[in-house]
């Protein structure tokens, strides 16, 4: 068995779930959608794989079987191993895509801060203490 016949079924379901991705994009026409951020994020990563992959294999750490490889190569590194870079970048923004919650257009327009919820905490604390202390919390 090849290393692409490895990499053929999960390069076939990131296909699918980049497709299923794209097409929810385009029926929702997120206006905040940045289109740059996966191409950005894919040249990053396989620039990064072909650095750490060919540190490893010159090095000895790993090693591939001139057999099952399809010979093109980058630097050392068989093509093949640049299939998980691909699938990473590609699957996991459509996996958010594809499973990201639902919000309302009020919660897209005043997003919670860390702040808020302490904010909210020392409300309540004060209420307490005026009550306790027999004020009225609003003047």
């Amino acid at each position: 068995m090849t290393y692409w016949a490895i990499n053929a079924p999960f390069l076939a379901v990131t296909a699918a779930v980049g497709i299923l991705a794209l097409v929810l994009v385009a029926r929702r026409r997120r206006a905040g959608l940045r289109r740059w951020a996966v191409p950005v994020a894919l040249a990053v990563l396989l620039a990064m794989t072909a650095v750490f992959d060919n540190a490893m294999i010159g090095v000895g750490l790993v090693g591939y079987d001139p057999d099952r490889i399809s010979g093109v190569r980058v630097g050392i590194a068989p093509l093949e191993d640049f299939a998980y870079a691909v699938a990473a970048a590609v699957l996991l923004p459509s996996l958010w895509v594809l499973l990201g919650r639902r919000t309302s257009r009020a919660d897209r327009a005043t997003p919670a801060g860390p702040d808020d919820a302490t904010r909210a905490e020392s409300h309540a604390s004060v209420r307490t203490d005026d009550r306790a202390e027999g004020r009225s919390p609003h003047p």
